[in-house]
């Protein structure tokens, strides 16, 4: 067994120093290091996209990355997209077009889509489909977190405020929001 090493992880602009043994995966260095608990760990094979972070802008399945490997690196998760109490536009769009059921998938695919539309705010349907079949739902049937995602990409592009979004409150489901 080797012995623990020090590292200092960035998560959502805060540096947060730990000691922790070299195998230790991102997600539980996220989830117990840093208390952060937004990020889900579901299935710890890489498959179900529950864990997904952002490392420097790029999505990532952190039950898959070690946490040393992301030393150095900005890392982002679900609770770094609200602002303060201000819902990210994807957040008030899963909830207006109830993305979220049991919201266990929800901040995965939050971050995915969060990538997606840093990289590719122009991204057509059938593309949009294919990126967001990479995390697993069994919940929604997809329709309403692809409903959501587009809706949130518009909102942005066109630069309309939150409150124009269709539907709910928005305060049912925070605690899966990440809020």
């Amino acid at each position: 067994m080797s012995s623990p090493v020090e590292i200092t992880l960035n998560v959502n602009g805060h540096d947060y120093a730990l000691r922790l043994a070299p195998r230790v995966t991102l997600l539980d260095a996220i989830r117990d290091g840093c208390g952060l608990t937004g990020t889900h760990m579901g299935c710890e094979h890489g498959v179900c996209g529950a864990c997904t972070v952002l490392v420097d802008g790029e999505p990532v399945r952190a039950c898959l990355m070690f946490a040393v490997q992301a030393e150095g690196a900005a890392i982002r998760t679900v609770e770094g997209l609200a602002n303060g109490d201000e819902l990210h536009a994807l957040q008030e769009a899963f909830i207006a077009h109830h993305g979220v059921q049991c919201g266990f998938c929800t901040p995965g695919f939050l971050m995915l889509a969060a990538a997606t539309l840093e990289r590719e705010p122009e991204i057509a349907d059938d593309e949009l489909l294919d990126v967001l079949s990479s995390n697993l739902c069994r919940c929604t049937g997809y329709q309403n977190i692809v409903a959501a995602v587009r809706a949130a990409f518009v909102q942005l592009r066109e630069g309309k405020p939150l409150s124009a979004l269709e539907g709910g409150e928005g305060g049912a489901h925070r605690d899966a929001m990440g809020g």
